[in-house]
């Protein structure tokens, strides 16, 4: 197997991870995720069905088939996101070549050279975060771990950490956005940065508050 189909298996399980998130909280509106499929023969696309919360029937649920690109100009899971809100939103016309079925569900392939991506949201960057928190927590404890977290207002999320080098729990604010891989790994150590700190009179559930949303 060539490198470049093992960077398209990678990038289908990780389409297929974050889209989960969709199958209980709405994609858009009241579409939620209802399937996330590898195209077929290796094909370098993944396939993803929407339809309304607990829908099954084929026939009332619609897929999109999204290529995920070749080489270094591979799209991230991200993109899809981006790709299917805005596909399924509005109306947007598809030549007969590019419309077909698959299982009995309506299938569309796109065309990202003609659609133009909807903007990743901050919910969706938050869940993100929260997620790759969340998902540390093995057998072993994390040098920092997820103990809680609150939506603040202009877009900031709270969160609740503990940590090896910091007793009790301490609060983070931060702004998600697009460089989680940084501040993840930068997390623990920035708890403990003093001249980041201070103290929260109106939040009981820590020992005081770090804040990140610059960084």
């Amino acid at each position: 197997m060539s490198e470049d189909d093992h960077e398209i298996e990678n990038l289908q399980r990780e389409v297929a991870t974050l889209l989960l998130d969709y199958v209980y909280a709405p994609l858009l509106e009241d579409q939620h995720v209802r399937g996330v499929l590898p195209a077929p023969s290796g094909a370098p696309a993944v396939r993803v069905a929407l339809g309304d919360k607990n829908e099954c029937a084929p026939s009332r649920l619609t897929a999109y088939e999204i290529p995920l690109g070749a080489g270094d100009e591979l799209c991230t899971s991200h993109d899809v996101v981006a790709l299917l809100r805005a596909v399924h939103t509005g109306t947007h016309i598809y030549p007969s070549g590019r419309v077909t079925s698959v299982m009995g569900m309506d299938l569309y392939l796109v065309d990202p050279a003609h659609v133009k991506e909807a903007p990743f949201t901050t919910d969706d960057w938050s869940f993100t975060l929260l997620r790759c928190l969340a998902g540390r927590h093995t057998e072993e404890r994390p040098e920092a771990g997820l103990r809680g977290f609150l939506f603040r207002e202009a877009g900031l999320l709270r969160l609740y950490m503990d940590s090896d080098e910091v007793p009790g729990v301490i609060a983070a604010d931060v702004r998600p956005g697009g460089a989680l891989t940084a501040l993840l790994a930068a997390l623990p150590s920035l708890l403990g940065e003093e001249w980041r700190t201070s103290d929260v009179v109106d939040d009981p559930h820590c020992r005081y508050l770090v804040d990140l949303t610059g960084w």
